[in-house]
C-alpha cells in the first residue's frame, strides 16, 4: 500500500468533512500565532512579516534580496513592498553587493540594529502563550518543518 493512501477508507461524503481535513487546523493554528503576534509586534512597529525578514537580518546582516526570499519562502513580488516599508522605517538599506554589482542586498541601519534588543522578548512571551512543553514544541517544529519540505 502506498504511503499516501489512508489506512482507514474514508466514505465518499466523508472525505470533504472539515472535521477529516489536517488542512483547517494547521491553517487556524497559523493564524491563531499570527495573531498573537501582533500586540507584541505591534510594540515594534512591525507586521509578523516584517519580523520575519528582520529575523532573517539580524542572523545574516549584508545578505541578499533573493537569499532572504529563499530563506522566508516569499517571492519577490511579496518580498519587496516589505523590505520597501522598512527602508521607509528606517531600519534597512538596500544597495549592490561588493562582489556582484547585479546583487541588491540588504544592510541593517542602527536602528534596525537596535531593533533587535526590543525584540529579544518577543519568542519567550509567545513561548508562554503556547501552553506546550518543550519537546512538544520540538515536535511540532519538525513536523511543519517536514509538511513544508514535502509540498514544496
Amino acid at each position: 500500500m502506498s504511503h499516501c493512501k489512508s489506512q482507514r477508507i474514508l466514505a465518499a461524503e466523508e472525505l470533504l468533512l472539515l472535521d477529516n481535513q489536517v488542512c483547517f487546523p494547521l491553517y487556524s493554528a497559523s493564524n491563531a500565532v499570527i495573531r498573537s503576534y501582533r500586540p507584541l509586534l505591534d510594540k515594534l512597529d512591525l507586521t509578523y512579516s516584517q519580523y520575519l525578514v528582520m529575523m532573517v537580518l539580524w542572523e545574516n546582516d549584508g545578505i541578499s534580496v533573493k537569499d532572504v526570499g529563499h530563506r522566508l519562502h516569499l517571492d519577490s513580488g511579496t518580498l519587496t513592498p516589505l523590505l520597501k516599508r522598512l527602508e521607509l522605517k528606517g531600519y534597512v538599506g538596500r544597495g549592490r553587493s561588493e562582489h556582484d554589482e547585479r546583487v541588491r542586498v540588504l544592510k541593517l541601519t542602527p536602528s534596525g540594529l537596535a531593533l533587535k534588543q526590543q525584540a529579544i522578548q518577543v519568542p519567550e512571551q509567545m513561548k508562554c502563550k503556547f501552553h506546550l512543553e518543550l519537546d512538544e514544541l520540538i515536535t511540532l517544529k519538525r513536523l511543519c518543518e517536514k509538511v513544508l519540505s514535502s509540498i514544496k
